[in-house]
């Protein structure tokens, strides 16, 4: 399902949203009525979810949509309703709207209404209907819209609350006793190394745990104590555990490093009595294992050699962020799984960002400060967000794929999976020669990155592939279509969560056909326009609007001449080149001319006269602008 954001994404893809159902980010509404009634239960779900998209104008028979479409005199009433209720917090709680966020689009002659509902940001949640947040607030699965439980809405408030961290709530009846004095002498031996003069190191442990965050003072109810944070940092293993603290607290780390299935794992850290399992000394014991596996290279600086890759810090990253940004209120487990092709990091709560905003970094949100403090001090965790910049840094710099992360319910994790294989790994070359033939050597390279991801994980989705290929996720979302219709890829679901399969038993007569169909021969135009013969060419339906390249290039490139040609001969060319969707870099390339010559010359004449068309209507200058010929 293609994320719908603005209003050209929905007039760039309404055919291929219609012809599917609807998912997590996107809800069909006929609003032939009135106004729906269910609106505000979607909008509350789509802002306490990752955001959506709300359409009225479109009709559900029988589980597929068509247009009914709004009159003008509805769309206007629509829209005074809507910013009339919006701002009524006896309607909804919370106003996330900007003017542009509802907008009316016209299509084949219908009008629609349009509602971009973003994402709240933890201080803004929950986002609840009527006055009663717990018996209105929603979120969103691939089900639809579900009422939250009580416990829900409870860490939502505890998100949304700066001034008092989860961390950071005082423990009663705790003492030193509770506190594992090993554990804080490791730790000061760990801070000396990274800041050898600093102050604090000639603290008593109860003064260094008090700057820490570890014990406090409230200066309101003037209540005192030891911390949440300091219990999970330095505490023993039962008094973490015990009902006034995290009883749900069990750091486990899962290590399988053999491909025998009736193996459970070949090593295993966890709660096991033999050690006092709190954060450091997990950190302290899991960290070593991870890195281990991973290349050290010999460099030298000032002639001390060094072994920490952007790799290592990548996992170092990782793991602390697993300890600071887990909800530890929650019924789950810190679970760290290194597998022969994998790290798993899986923390119990919710993202405090968008999946947009994990990937870009840049913005620090934390949910337990105390504990991000007490890594920071070590010189191991960042507090200007820069993170996450590491994670995905330290795995591009290694040629390994990129690192995904998802969020899953009942219970709330987020999940982060590292993998370690390489982009296109030789193993995977021979699986999927094994399975399509010598052929498969011939794809492009998206085509071939998807059919390689797909082999190595079992499966792909739309938003796996938005993070790994430098496409549009409109583009993606056409070009996981196109391979279906050539029988490369088999789907399964639907919306943001379907997923994409090879297929078991491969129709090899169906590509050997598609070769023969589209060869230079058959199609009659010269080879030395370097033609891309395109295996879905069957799927003139399909193919319209794609700027994907599913193609086979032949070794031999030629150039046409520099000489000037006439008119005639020179569209005759540019149509001979963009029988798909090309960029005006190729084209020129193609024409052997200047990308000044042909952007400024040759497409305006031809877009003019109507020969060809561009991928994006109206934007000229858009950054991923392409041309085909007219249909």
């Amino acid at each position: 399902m293609i994320d719908i954001k603005d209003i050209q994404d929905f007039n760039d893809y309404l055919d291929t949203l219609l012809s599917q159902t609807e998912s997590d980010d996107i809800e069909f509404k006929s609003a032939a009525g009135g106004f729906p009634g269910s609106f505000w239960e979607t909008y509350s779900a789509f802002a306490n979810t990752d955001g959506g998209t709300i359409v009225f104008g479109v009709k559900e028979i029988k589980g597929k949509f068509s247009l009914n479409g709004l009159s003008d005199e509805q769309i206007e009433r629509y829209k005074k309703d809507f910013w009339n209720n919006v701002n009524n917090r006896s309607t909804v709680s919370c106003n996330l709207m900007k003017e542009n966020s509802v907008c009316d689009a016209e299509y084949k002659g219908y009008r629609f209404l349009l509602f971009f509902v973003p994402r709240a940001s933890k201080a803004q949640r929950p986002v609840f209907k009527t006055m009663n947040p717990y018996n209105g607030t929603f979120k969103r699965n691939h089900e639809g819209d579900y009422l939250c439980s009580r416990r829900e809405v409870q860490r939502m408030f505890a998100d949304a609350d700066e001034r008092h961290p989860a961390d950071s709530r005082i423990l009663m009846n705790y003492t030193m006793d509770d506190i594992d004095a090993e554990t804080v002498r490791a730790y000061r031996q760990k801070f000396s190394v990274s800041s050898p003069d600093h102050p604090w190191l000639t603290l008593s442990d109860i003064d260094l745990l008090k700057r820490l965050g570890g014990y406090r003072k409230d200066r309101e109810t003037g209540e005192e104590g030891f911390t949440v944070a300091g219990l999970l940092m330095f505490g023993k293993s039962e008094s973490i555990t015990d009902a006034e603290c995290t009883p749900n607290f069990f750091p486990d780390y899962r290590e399988h490093l053999t491909e025998d299935e009736n193996i459970r794992w070949t090593n295993r850290i966890c709660a096991d009595g033999t050690w006092e399992a709190n954060l450091f000394n997990f950190y302290q014991r899991v960290l070593p294992r991870l890195q281990s596996v991973l290349p050290k290279p010999f460099k030298l600086e000032g002639n001390i050699r060094k072994e920490e890759t952007p790799a290592h810090v990548a996992v170092r990253e990782a793991l602390i962020n697993l300890c600071v940004h887990a909800d530890y209120t929650e019924d789950a487990s810190l679970v760290v799984m290194h597998n022969t092709n994998a790290f798993i990091f899986s923390n119990p709560g919710t993202l405090l960002v968008s999946k947009d905003q994990y990937y870009s970094g840049g913005e620090s949100v934390c949910r337990n400060k105390s504990l991000q403090k007490m890594f920071s001090m070590l010189g191991v965790a960042e507090k200007a967000g820069s993170g996450t910049d590491k994670i995905l840094r330290g795995w591009k710099e290694s040629n390994w794929r990129a690192p995904i992360i998802d969020e899953r319910q009942n219970p709330d994790k987020v999940v982060l999976v590292m993998p370690m294989e390489s982009l296109l790994s030789e193993s995977a070359k021979l699986r999927l020669e094994e399975k399509f033939g010598n052929i498969v050597n011939t794809f492009s390279h998206d085509v071939l990155f998807v059919l390689a991801l797909a082999c190595d994980e079992g499966s792909v989705t739309n938003e796996r592939l938005r993070y790994s290929l430098n496409l549009h996720k409109g583009e993606i979302s056409i070009l996981l279509k196109q391979m279906c219709r050539s029988g490369l890829l088999m789907a399964q679901g639907y919306g943001r969560g379907m997923k994409y399969y090879l297929p078991k038993e491969p129709n090899k007569d169906l590509f050997a056909s598609q070769v023969e169909d589209f060869s230079s021969e058959n199609k009659g135009t010269s080879k030395l326009t370097g033609e891309v013969l395109d295996v879905n060419r069957g799927s003139s339906d399909c193919n319209r609007g794609s700027s994907v390249d599913m193609s086979f290039h032949e070794n031999d490139r030629s150039h046409f001449s520099k000489k000037r040609l006439p008119k005639q001969q020179m569209d005759a060319l540019v149509i001979s080149i963009c029988q798909d969707w090309m960029d005006k870099d190729e084209i020129a390339k193609q024409l052997n001319r200047t990308v000044k010559y042909v952007s400024d010359v040759v497409l305006p004449r031809m877009l003019k006269e109507k020969t060809i068309e561009m991928l994006y209507p109206g934007t000229p200058n858009h950054p991923r602008q392409k041309y085909k010929v007219k249909d």
